[in-house]
């Protein structure tokens, strides 16, 4: 299985592509989206470079899933909701792409990659490497996508069988159907 993770971000979007054969994953491709050299008071282009950004990555690589991580409040409300905005970008063009979207906190991504969910980025990023076997240590943004493909690789498929099995499903109740309401 193909899995593409996404860490977003709204200057810098990281992503990782990897492929998971049972417990062997290969790394196939990583790097960053940046929307650093669009004016920063332009949100809708920024989101744009995102959304495309992700398409473009999506129709390169083909993955069979994705994963995103989920993003938290932070101190500063402004920045929280302009993050929001990002990752909706972002999950917009997964789901645009046919893709289906699983997201895990940086906690449980920490605890997956690293074994504790209070490892520094330095750790993560050198986890990462070990795991993929890779030549050098990935940028930190690539890194944590990285480390949510890892994740989904080793948890996606047992989460999703004890939601089957304990009816924990998402429910279409209170949902729109199609994006209208009756």
């Amino acid at each position: 299985m193909r899995i593409l993770g996404i860490d977003p971000g709204l200057q810098t979007t990281g992503f990782g592509v990897i492929d998971a054969d049972g417990h062997t994953l290969r790394y196939v491709a990583s790097g960053t989206i940046s929307t650093k050299k669009t004016e920063r008071g332009n949100l809708p282009a920024r989101l744009k470079v995102l959304f495309d950004g992700i398409g473009e990555i999506a129709q390169r690589y083909q993955p069979d899933a994705s994963a995103v991580e989920i993003v938290f409040v932070n101190v500063n409300p402004q920045a929280t909701l302009l993050l929001g905005q990002a990752r909706g970008a972002c999950l917009t063009a997964l789901v645009a792409n046919q893709l289906s979207v699983a997201e895990y906190t940086a906690l449980q991504m920490k605890r997956a990659v690293a074994g504790h969910g209070q490892a520094a980025k330095a750790q993560v990023q050198e986890m990462v490497k070990r795991l993929l076997d890779l030549p050098g240590l990935p940028g930190s943004d690539a890194a944590d996508a990285l480390g949510i493909a890892i994740t989904h690789a080793h948890v996606g498929s047992s989460m999703a069988r004890l939601s089957e099995a304990a009816g924990l499903a998402r429910s279409t109740s209170g949902m729109y159907r199609q994006g209208r309401t009756r």
